[in-house]
């Protein structure tokens, strides 16, 4: 580990608890960050959107899919 890295961990551990996790869903989250794939969601998002406001799709319950997707799995 470089000094630095040492020093930020460091001073990281020094944090209280709350602090320190978010913290670490901040350096989660910029490891995850890909703008092409962040793009592709939002597209998708914006596509189900004017789904819905189409009536071209209907919502439904969150308890209702997962019901539809296990009996799709256990077949």
């Amino acid at each position: 580990m470089t000094t630095s890295l040492e020093f930020l961990e460091a001073e990281a551990l020094k944090l209280a608890p709350a602090d320190r996790s978010h913290l670490l869903e901040r350096l989660i989250a910029s490891l995850d960050s890909n703008p092409e794939v962040d793009e592709a969601w939002e597209l998708e998002a914006d596509r189900r959107e004017a789904s819905l406001e189409s009536g071209s799709a209907v919502e439904v319950p969150a308890q209702e899919a997962m019901y539809r997707l296990r009996a799709r799995l256990a077949r």
